[in-house]
Parts: C-alpha cells; sequence; structure tokens
C-alpha cells in the first residue's frame, strides 16, 4: 500500500501506472468504519487501482466546535486500509490541498444545495463542492463511490461531475448500518449512553414512515414523525422532510412516476446525525 502526503507525488505515481487500469476512489474523512471498508471492498471488485483519500476538509464545516471535536486517527484508518487491501492513500494536510488559502469557492447545483442540510448548514456544499472538485483533479478516477447516507451531498457530486463535465463515473452505494439500524457514521464514536441506546429509533422511525407511505398522506406522516419524537426525552429533531429524489425539493403531495425518500437529521446529546430512506 503505498501512502502519500503530498498532492505532486501522488500525482507523478498515476502518472506511471497502466493506462488501461481502471482507478477507483473512495474520499473519506477518515475515522474509517465499516461502512467506509464497503464500499473500497465494491472499488476492489470493480477496478484495478483503488485509491482512499483521507482528509477533513475545514471548508464544510459551519462551525468550528464540529471540526475540533472530528475523530481524528491516521494510524488507525492505515491499519485498516491495509487490511482490505488498498492499494493508494492520499492523506494531505489542509494547506497542502488548498495552496496555504483555506477557502471554499462558490457554487451553484441548480436548487440542490438550498434544500435540508443546506438550510441548516451555511456553506456546508461550497465546501463539500470544493474538495470534491480538488480530489478529483488529483486522482483523476475512472469511478468514484459514495454512500447513500449523505444522499444530498451525493446528488450534489453528480452535479459537480455534470457541470463541470468530469469523465468520471459516480457510483452510489447502499447505506451500511449497525445490527440495530444506526446508519454507520464517523460521529457515532461521540456517542454514549443513552444517546447511544436511543439513536436507533431514528432508523425505526423512518421505516415506520415508509410503511406509512402507501396509505397516509404525506402531511400525516410527517405530523407523526414529528409527535414521535417530541416523546423521545434524548433525541432532538431538526428536520424531517419527505422530498422527490431527484430535485430533493420537498412535496406535500405525491404524484406519479416519482421516486420519494424520507430524509432526516436529529441532534443526539450534541451529535448531529442523519438518515434517510427510500419510500417507493
Amino acid at each position: 500500500m503505498e501512502v502519500f502526503y503530498k498532492k505532486e507525488t501522488l500525482k507523478a505515481y498515476l502518472n506511471k501506472l497502466n493506462k488501461q487500469d481502471s482507478v477507483g476512489f473512495v474520499p473519506t474523512m477518515g475515522a474509517l468504519h465499516d461502512g467506509h471498508l464497503s464500499l473500497i471492498k465494491r472499488a476492489k471488485k470493480e477496478n484495478n487501482i483503488v485509491i482512499v483519500s483521507i482528509f477533513v476538509n475545514p471548508t464544510q464545516f459551519d462551525k468550528q466546535e464540529d471540526l475540533i471535536k472530528y475523530p481524528k486517527d491516521l494510524t488507525k484508518d492505515l491499519k485498516l486500509l491495509e487490511k482490505v487491501n488498498c492499494d493508494v492513500v492520499f492523506a494531505p494536510e489542509a494547506n497542502e490541498i488548498y495552496d496555504n488559502r483555506i477557502k471554499a469557492e462558490s457554487f451553484v447545483f441548480d436548487g440542490l444545495e438550498d434544500e435540508m442540510e443546506g438550510k441548516h448548514r451555511k456553506g456546508h456544499f461550497d465546501g463539500v463542492g470544493t474538495i470534491v472538485k480538488k480530489l478529483f483533479e488529483i486522482t483523476s478516477p475512472d469511478k468514484a463511490y459514495f454512500g447513500e447516507k449523505d444522499f444530498q451531498q451525493l446528488q450534489i457530486i453528480k452535479k459537480v461531475v455534470e457541470k463541470f463535465e468530469l469523465p468520471i463515473k459516480i457510483v452510489p452505494c447502499d447505506i451500511y448500518r449497525e445490527n440495530d439500524g444506526l446508519a454507520m457514521s464517523s460521529r457515532n464514536v461521540r456517542l454514549i449512553g443513552k444517546s447511544r441506546e436511543e439513536a436507533p429509533f431514528i432508523y425505526k422511525t423512518l421505516q415506520k414512515a415508509k410503511e406509512k407511505f402507501e396509505k397516509e398522506p404525506i402531511n400525516e406522516i410527517i405530523s407523526w414523525v414529528e409527535k414521535e419524537f417530541s416523546k423521545n426525552e434524548i433525541l432532538d429533531l431538526e428536520y424531517f422532510e419527505i422530498a422527490d429524489e431527484t430535485t430533493l425539493k420537498p412535496t406535500k403531495h405525491k404524484k406519479e412516476n416519482t421516486r420519494y425518500r424520507a430524509f432526516i437529521a436529529v441532534l443526539a446529546d450534541n451529535v448531529r446525525l442523519i438518515d434517510n430512506i427510500a419510500l417507493n
């Protein structure tokens, strides 16, 4: 496994590869878990070379406190990557990526950036767009792999590829869950005691909302979810929305030939958890 900390040395290495080799890319912010490893394993099956980046991107954090608290353990991450036979790791410092000017570019994602996470995390998707575009330019992959837990981010990354006409196939991967249903996230290590015990309630509620979607109006489902969380003393509901999968626009009325997804964000002792589920 090759580990690079500088983009120029990584580019030089990649330039020497056989042009016929397909390159798969899995961008991460480290604190790796089985969800990340599932992406890497899939990438390994579908490509000759797999690159994993480990970089906690400062420009996508709307709160400095969250950036400071984000878990980091590069030594542990590298050991996990060796176990899944990762080929290349890129683990730069922020100044290396941003050329000593740590600032996000401004993007227009045709309205995708204005919904859900965009409403609650100012500038978040400018940071996401900035880092993904930079990493794509450095690694030049054929395919890039992203989990559907961050479904809005996934749609925005597809938009980055479309707008900049990048020759990269974005591969969505199913949400990887703990045995109790909690969507795997690097933030989960910050959940302790009652917060961790109650966290699976998020997915259970999504599953029930999916059942209700077949027969009940959307506004009644939203009201039901809000009431369920109002009764929970540990979890605070930030938002629950049912939206068109493609536009991410929230909707109150079902239309034929439209795919819908439920999106949720919850605070558990100041740890922010997001999840989603396809409804039809």
